[in-house]
């Protein structure tokens, strides 16, 4: 079988470049497909023909029901190759099939199908109230800002292209897109669908490259409008730093070390497998796990005896198979970087209840392979309990009081996602009001839908992706005042330039 090759896809021409990156599946390093690795030229290339397409009306001027109707078709047509490009996924980054056919693909279509009905009913001009006491009145527009730079990673692509994407488009933007070089393939797939669909060149444009050079330049260049980025605290924080320049409007989703608190009325059954489902899904690789789980000193012993218990059935193994559970990590450069994480959790005193290191057996001879792994006697002092590990790993505190739990939570510089599991609703809901995270999840974990905006506090990030609000971060809001009060007499000009002569009021 032949290795399929990918190019840059810019001003609605596919490009190569002299350049390669090879993706290999992280299970077992298989050559998955080739990609033209692009350069800064092609991001002023392609940065450009955004600003031209913008300029030249071809897309902004659409009516919203037009964009939304192309959008609507891109849905279609990926929705049609599901199976397909969720084979692709899981061979690129190594989620399992069971994930990329459910979180990848379904609810990424549903996303991009929610953002195209919000541009139908969104309000780009409306009337104003009366601007008392004149006779006069406002009207309030919502404009697209231009070229929007959308940076995503690489552990959920197609959801977070989706988040960005879809609203600038729908906005009326147009975008420069930037996948991350590990796994861009889905990236190319969508412009392909996207320009299938009939979208107008130059409005949509992507690029792989590196981070450094390739994404910074993007991220600074003075043409773009706006920077909209999923991935590490560090890097938006220089992405913040570089849209003060040309103060650039940004959306920034960061990172998380997400508290699951399991109070003592909790029903055990589910909060055991929730408490895994938080943790492990997508490989443990989600900005939003839950990766501190904190459970009071009264039910512990019965608790963890069970999550241990339940954590050792979870299979470890081919991601491509749908009895899979976990897969591997990306690259073996994660893999290492977690495997440090475990030995220095271990070395501050902690001990791993289950896993704690890489698997052996000849099945994991190649690929990036990390065991499920669950830390207890952690404090919430040590390393593994403040760093986002970013991996199958799930860390175990305890508490004496409901205060107590939720200080610990609060204690962290993240603010992305939190849990809170028992059977009294109410009681939960009050604790998840005390949780400085911008999503709670009361009784379940990865509850992600359209409806419902994606962000975080603290250092988790600026702003919120999907929701009824999406299109707000990629508009510019304008107000237009319309006087009639007629001949100067009636004006409220006197106060500043006086009364005109007798001639000039005629």
């Amino acid at each position: 079988m032949s290795v399929p090759h990918y190019r840059l896809f810019v001003d609605g021409e596919w490009v190569d470049s002299p350049e390669h990156y090879e993706i290999r599946s992280p299970a077992n390093g298989e050559l998955v497909a080739t990609v033209a690795k692009g350069g800064t030229e092609h991001i002023d290339q392609a940065v450009a023909a955004a600003k031209a397409a913008h300029a030249s009306g071809v897309w902004r001027t659409k009516a919203p029901e037009e964009r939304a109707d192309l959008l609507n078709a891109v849905a279609a047509r990926l929705a049609a190759r599901t199976d397909e490009l969720a084979v692709l996924q899981t061979r690129e980054n190594g989620a399992t099939i069971r994930v990329t056919s459910i979180l990848h693909l379904g609810l990424s279509i549903g996303q991009l199908q929610y953002l195209a009905e919000l541009a139908k009913s969104y309000e780009f001009e409306k009337p104003g109230p009366a601007i008392g006491p004149l006779p006069a009145e406002g009207i309030l527009r919502r404009e697209p800002l231009g070229v929007v730079a959308a940076i995503v990673p690489w552990n959920i692509p197609l959801l977070v292209i989706v988040w960005k994407i879809a609203p600038a488009l729908a906005a009326g933007n147009t975008v420069v897109l930037k996948p991350d070089e590990h796994a861009p393939l889905l990236a190319l797939e969508v412009a392909r669908e996207f320009e299938a669909a009939g979208l107008p060149k130059g409005v949509l444009n992507v690029v792989v490259g590196d981070g450094d050079p390739v994404g910074s330049h993007l991220s600074g260049h003075p043409d773009v409008r706006k920077v909209a980025f999923t991935g590490s605290t560090a890097v938006g924080k220089s992405i913040l730093s570089k849209a003060a320049d040309t103060i650039k409007r940004v959306t920034l989703e960061l990172g998380g070390k997400g508290p699951n608190i399991i109070l003592d009325d909790a029903d055990l059954s589910v909060a055991v497998d929730g408490s895994l489902f938080a943790a492990m899904a997508n490989n443990g690789q989600a900005c939003e796990a839950g990766t501190r789980l904190l459970v009071p000193k009264s039910i512990a012993g019965e608790f963890l005896a069970r999550l241990v218990e339940r954590a050792r059935t979870l299979k470890l193994g081919d991601p491509l198979d749908p009895a899979t559970d976990v897969g591997p990590v990306i690259t073996k450069e994660q893999q290492q970087r977690i495997l440090a994480y475990l030995e220095g959790a271990k070395a501050q005193g902690a001990t791993a209840a289950v896993g704690g290191g890489a698997p052996e057996g000849p099945e994991f001879e190649t690929g990036n392979w990390i065991e499920p792994t669950i830390f207890t006697g952690v404090t919430n002092d040590m390393t593994i309990a403040r760093e986002e590990v970013f991996g199958p790993v799930l860390v175990v505190l305890d508490y004496d009081t409901v205060d107590e739990a939720i200080a610990i939570a609060n204690d962290t510089s993240y603010g992305l996602s939190a849990g809170v599991w028992g059977r009294d609703e109410q009681r939960a809901v009050d604790v998840a009001r005390r949780l400085e995270a911008g999503m709670v999840y009361v009784n379940d974990w990865h509850v992600i839908n359209p409806n419902y905006p994606f962000g975080g506090y603290k250092q988790s990030g600026l702003g919120r992706e999907g929701g009824p609000d999406a299109l707000d971060e990629y508009t510019e809001q304008k107000y237009i005042t319309i006087d009639r009060s007629g001949p100067i007499q009636n004006r409220a000009f006197a106060l500043v330039v006086g009364t005109p002569p007798p001639q000039q009021a005629r």
